[in-house]
């Protein structure tokens, strides 16, 4: 059976204007969907003692301000034969090929994440794969092949402790 599971990803990014925007009734709204994005606006709205109109109102400005980053599914891999999961440090040449290796990164599908990093990895990147040798392939035969990439290190997930979203404090 395919596990899936819908979760509101929130984050504040540093353009929008300003905090003092966000406003109790906001964090509120923020706290209710980042544990169940899938809770009516009425129940909301309820919990919020607010109209469900204005609830909407809300989260439309919430979204237009890219406070909240969107919804959608979050697929389960090893449901779809993806056993294992793996970080990979990726050292550059030099740092300015950044761009133009994410871009050659985002053809490869088993990629999920890729950040831009201090430390001793230029970048880090996430990826699944679903045995030991696509891992191989997909470092040897892709990542290690790419313009720029001087050297790789790979860490092995085995198992996900904690997986949630940055907690919303209400005042």
């Amino acid at each position: 059976m395919l596990f899936v599971s819908l979760i509101l990803r929130t984050f504040v990014l540093t353009k929008y204007k300003s905090m003092d925007k966000i406003d109790n009734l906001d964090k509120k709204i923020l706290s209710i969907l980042s544990k169940n994005a899938r809770i009516p606006f009425k129940d909301v709205a309820a919990e919020c003692n607010v109209s469900r109109a204005a609830i909407h109102q809300r989260v439309q400005h919430l979204i237009e301000g890219e406070v909240i980053m969107g919804s959608g599914f979050d697929v389960n891999p090893k449901s779809l034969g993806y056993s294992t999961c793996t970080y990979v440090g990726i050292t550059l040449e030099r740092g300015s090929m950044y761009r133009n290796v994410v871009e050659r990164l985002q053809h490869i599908p088993e990629i999920v994440e890729c950040h831009f990093t201090t430390g001793p990895y230029t970048m880090m990147v996430k990826l699944y794969a679903r045995d030991n040798e696509q891992l191989m392939e997909l470092l040897n035969g892709q990542l290690q092949d790419i313009p720029g990439v001087v050297a790789t290190e790979t860490l092995i997930s085995l198992e996900q402790s904690i997986k949630r979203e940055i907690p919303v404090q209400v005042d």
